[in-house]
């Protein structure tokens, strides 16, 4: 088969601020993955993580090591392809396993002709709402943003980005100021990024959970999850993780003290790992949500195929990017609506 790697630059309408800073543009890298006169497509996104992130060039790198490799096989014969990449020794970025199992699995749909999601067996009508973002900032420009979004589309979901580096007061600040345009019947839900401690987080907790707050997502830096048991305890408000939970083995560790996780294609190394994460999670009595980083139209897309088998979405990148150069799942009253097409069901503008 035959593996072309082309980055490309996005760039975000509206900045994205987070506890762990500011973000207005991404080099992402398109993989198109040929066998037999059939193109499968992936995406692999660079994202930060505290700790745990993955650069453009190392991703590039990385594909360009095994593009060789995999050269012999066929899409097909996912198990030699694991196989032989193990045997090569090679230390792969989640984010390039993410890239190379999304363009498999486009390939294969193409190959036969049907959407992955019908391959699956799901419910295409099943897809729950997606929520969009609003990011650290003042509370004026909170509004603002919020506004920004009512204008594309109706809001059901708010995710609130916390864990302001002012503290725990410029957080509620904030927060009480979304909550006034908040409208009627939005549920919201804040994400700290790990940005509060122990202390911090209990207090958060009590307030958010008075202030009729859905959820917290990673109240605590990774790292500290031993800490998350004390909170599992005191907290009057359901625990989900992100940057503490990557592959399926995180999750029966962390199950007894958190509600529920956040899965995202890049850290969790693509559709394949995200599905069993699913299950697993399913098993622990876990809820499941899926997110993203600063993905385009094609990443959100080849997620929003799981869509049917989680509780929350949270797949709004591309919403906020001003040259997305893919087009695939529509926005139809807040929920991300997959097409009919083969494989992922993802086209470029220019066709």
């Amino acid at each position: 088969m035959q593996i072309r790697i082309t980055p490309f630059t996005v760039h975000k309408r509206f900045a994205l601020n987070i506890s762990r800073g500011s973000h207005s543009q991404n080099i992402n890298i398109w993989v198109s993955v040929e066998q037999d006169g059939i193109t499968g497509w992936g995406e692999a996104t660079p994202f930060s993580t505290g700790g745990k992130g993955q650069k453009t060039g190392e991703i590039v790198a990385a594909l360009e090591q095994i593009v060789p490799i995999l050269y012999p096989l066929s899409p097909l014969e996912g198990q030699k392809i694991r196989a032989t990449l193990a045997k090569s020794g090679l230390s792969l970025p989640s984010a390039v396993q993410a890239a190379l199992d999304m363009a498999f699995y486009d390939w294969l749909g193409k190959s036969v002709g049907l959407p992955l999601w019908q391959l699956w067996g799901l419910d295409r009508q099943q897809m729950p709402s997606t929520s969009v973002t609003v990011g650290i900032s003042s509370p004026e420009a909170a509004q603002e943003r919020l506004r920004h979004w009512l204008e594309l589309t109706p809001v059901h979901y708010l995710k609130v980005k916390l864990g302001s580096p002012e503290g725990i007061e410029a957080d509620l600040a904030m927060l009480n100021a979304l909550l006034q345009v908040v409208p009627e019947g939005c549920k919201v839900y804040v994400d700290a990024n790990g940005g509060w401690n122990l202390n911090e987080a209990i207090t958060m907790a009590q307030t958010l959970k008075k202030w009729g707050i859905e959820y917290i997502e990673q109240p605590l830096p990774p790292g500290q999850e031993q800490d998350l048991a004390q909170l599992y305890e005191k907290s009057p408000l359901p625990i989900f993780v992100d940057e503490s939970c990557y592959t399926r083995t995180d999750i029966p560790v962390l199950a007894d003290r958190i509600h529920g996780i956040n899965i995202k294609l890049m850290k969790a190394g693509g559709l394949s790992e995200a599905m069993a994460m699913i299950h697993t999670a399913r098993a622990c009595g876990l809820q499941v949500m899926l997110g993203c980083y600063s993905d385009s139209s094609l990443s959100n897309t080849a997620a929003a195929h799981l869509g049917p088998l989680v509780d929350y979405l949270d797949l709004d990148s591309h919403l906020n990017l001003i040259d997305d150069p893919f087009i695939g799942a529509t926005l139809e009253n807040s929920r991300l609506m997959l097409n009919t097409q083969p494989g992922l069901g993802v086209i470029r503008h220019d066709g």
